[in-house]
């Protein structure tokens, strides 16, 4: 079963771009996958929640790498919490953790998780229209190790059709 990391902000996100998070995570686990995402709040929890709501849901399907010791600090969508204990240093795991990366948004903390994707050759792609470092590397390449660039979706069905062809679903 593939995996699917997802980045993004856990602050200062307005709805409908909660609601976009929510639509990833269930298209996520819609298409078989499994979602891997900080494990925190946010746009975190949003893509959990949303995970949570698909059909094809079992109680497995949603992976939270979180930055603290204590498994009870991740939201309360995540079905497998893998509690670190190493703080920011998570998010490189997170980034590894995925087959493809996807950023929702995003600050300094989802930069660094973009940056890590790239340099593990990971496909990243970005939701446009939702602030943050998502828009700001739409369409870039982030340096000379890859020809491709930072994949701009502006929606649900985007992703969807993105999504099919660099998993080969």
């Amino acid at each position: 079963m593939p995996t699917v990391s997802v980045f993004g902000s856990n602050s200062h996100i307005d709805e409908h771009t909660l609601t976009l998070a929510e639509d990833l995570g269930q298209l996520i686990v819609d298409l078989g996958c499994r979602v891997c995402t900080g494990g925190l709040s946010g746009i975190m929890e949003a893509v959990s929640k949303g995970a949570r709501s698909s059909e094809k849901w079992t109680g497995n399907e949603v992976i939270g790498i979180i930055p603290q010791d204590d498994p009870t600090q991740a939201n309360e969508f995540v079905d497998v919490v893998v509690p670190t204990g190493l703080g920011l240093y998570r998010n490189i795991m997170v980034a590894r953790a995925g087959d493809a990366c996807i950023a929702v948004s995003g600050g300094s903390g989802t930069l660094s998780e973009i940056a890590f994707a790239w340099q593990f050759r990971k496909p990243v792609a970005v939701m446009t229209g939702t602030g943050g470092w998502s828009d700001k590397l739409a369409g870039e390449s982030l340096d000379h190790r890859r020809d491709d660039r930072v994949e701009p979706l502006d929606s649900i069905e985007q992703a969807r059709a993105w999504l099919i062809t660099v998993l080969d679903l």
